[in-house]
């Protein structure tokens, strides 16, 4: 007859708490804003949605939207482009803009973006950094004799 092993307590906990612990695939969560989600976003009216945004984003709502931020909004309701280009940083992202390319100026050139559901409620500005991080490197062309020293440290 062969010998049976029987594990301590300790080790059975031990497995158990292990089996417990290995990582299930989750289901992916669905995307809503203030307790509704995309869809009732982009049926609902802006007067509405202006309801459910933060305090700066909705006073600035209430004053209009300008020139070129009304421009941009009737240019992706209409689907003139693939990619649609403005200067305007300060225009919120709404729900017509969600799924919709956006080339966004940064000063030096335009940065592409695509508009997720999760950046709602934010400015166009918020996604394109106007400024990076310096990277020197050696000294350049015409540099003086006693700049070209580099110590070994």
């Amino acid at each position: 007859m062969a010998k049976q092993h029987f594990a301590s307590a300790k080790a059975a906990r031990r497995r158990a708490r292990k089996r417990k612990s290995t990582i299930l695939a989750r289901a992916k969560k669905e995307f809503t804003y203030m307790g509704h989600n995309l869809e009732q976003l982009q049926a609902m009216p802006l007067s509405e949605f202006m309801a459910l945004v933060p305090a700066r984003l909705r006073r600035s709502m209430e004053r209009g939207f300008t020139e070129g931020q009304r421009k941009l909004i009737d240019d992706v309701k209409r689907g003139k482009h693939p990619v649609f280009r403005t200067h305007d940083r300060d225009t919120p992202v709404i729900p017509v803009l969600v799924g919709k390319r956006i080339a966004i100026h940064n000063g030096k050139e335009y940065q592409e973006i695509l508009i997720q559901p999760d950046m709602l409620g934010h400015y166009l500005g918020e996604f394109a950094a106007t400024r990076r991080d310096v990277k020197h490197t050696g000294p350049g062309v015409g540099a003086t004799r006693s700049s070209k020293y580099l110590p070994l440290k």
